[in-house]
């Protein structure tokens, strides 16, 4: 028997569905940095095969995807709203959070149908979303590129999902792979086209976390003032609250958390917390800041921080900048680790920079 070939309209639809989907997550990915703990989102509206409007979430608090689009919508084309298809790479609110429900605002304006990327993982919306909008005769189509869309909020649904950050290690190593000195004398690795990329990367993610002995040896800033967005929230572990005062992370300029096992109390942008009584281990840790709401972190801790995380299985992305000319002859070794995916390496002159997946992260 031979099968029926493919109705050429059903596969230009679904052409144009992709499309359509590849343009919201372009626009989604221009939230980086801005929407966390919200998911980045993006939508298009189309009519007869026509963008009218676009969108996306810009920034927490700020009105979502599926508002600035059709704010976006000229007003020679508003009557074309209720003919239009409304694309959107996240299943759209039903709840009131800092915004009222995007649903509501689909069924006010008498938008046909949707096409959405993926449902949204959150308790509150996960399928609610979708059944509230086929209840008012909307017409619904779910999921299209589903998997690009899951991927492009890894990090909301690790949160969601797994209750904790999204966890993002990276250290610096020499061709021998070392990550210092034994000594404890401060030792620049990476150059500085590196550094530039190391500060881009802690602007895209929602705090950044360090140990008490980096927080003493290197006195960091730990900002991305060498690149633009939004500083991530400063995170150090110190357990027993060691660490002077006059440290840079102390200054006052940005939101810092200190986890440790002793007081918790908040003073302007310093918070204090406390770990689960007497226990720090690294699921301690994760369940605290998931508490918090901080969905994501770079650790840019020294070794023995970066082997907890490893030891624990608790990590989802390794980046490891390696300056191929450096040799540290008595230095601390880099931490092993396996279970990994090599997913890409990028050179800048000296620097070679490796990014790894762990296989057994969440599937998104």
């Amino acid at each position: 028997m031979t099968s029926q070939p493919a109705n050429i309209f059903d596969i230009n639809e679904n052409l144009s569905q992709s499309a359509f989907m590849q343009r919201c997550l372009h626009l989604a990915e221009l939230g980086s940095g801005h929407t966390a703990p919200n998911p980045m989102v993006g939508a298009v509206l189309v009519h007869n095969g026509k963008i009218i409007g676009e969108g996306y979430h810009e920034v927490y608090g700020g009105p979502h995807a599926e508002v600035n689009c059709l704010s976006s919508v000229k007003i020679d084309d508003r009557p074309l709203i209720p003919q239009s298809t409304l694309y959107v790479s996240l299943e759209p609110c039903v709840h009131h959070g800092k915004t009222p429900p995007c649903t509501d605002l689909i069924i006010r304006e008498k938008i046909p149908r949707v096409v959405i990327g993926c449902r949204d993982p959150f308790k509150e919306v996960n399928g609610k979303g979708i059944e509230k909008l086929i209840a008012h005769g909307v017409n619904v189509d779910n999921p299209v590129l589903e998997e690009l869309a899951k991927e492009k909020n890894k990090r909301f649904f690790t949160f969601h999902q797994l209750k904790r950050p999204y966890i993002v290690l990276k250290w610096a190593e020499s061709s021998n792979h070392k990550i210092g000195g034994r000594s404890g004398e401060k030792i620049k690795i990476s150059n500085d086209y590196s550094n530039r990329l190391v500060h881009k990367w802690r602007s895209e993610e929602a705090g950044i976390l360090i140990g008490t002995e980096t927080a003493l040896q290197d006195n960091p800033e730990l900002t991305n003032r060498l690149w633009t967005g939004k500083n991530p929230i400063r995170i150090v572990l110190d357990k027993e609250l060691r660490l002077p005062d006059d440290l840079n992370i102390f200054d006052g300029k940005v939101p810092t958390i200190i986890l440790n096992r002793k007081k918790e109390m908040q003073s302007g942008e310093l918070l204090f917390k406390k770990i689960n009584g007497e226990q720090t281990d690294i699921p301690s840790i994760l369940t605290s800041l998931h508490s918090l709401h901080v969905l994501s972190i770079l650790v840019e801790g020294g070794a023995k921080l970066l082997k907890s995380f490893i030891d624990s299985e608790l990590w989802d992305e390794i980046r490891i900048i390696t300056n191929t000319e450096m040799i540290i002859e008595d230095g601390i070794p880099s931490p092993d680790f396996k279970n990994a995916k090599h997913l890409k390496t990028e050179n800048f002159t000296s620097d070679r920079i490796s990014y790894y997946r762990n296989i057994h992260s969440i599937r998104v």
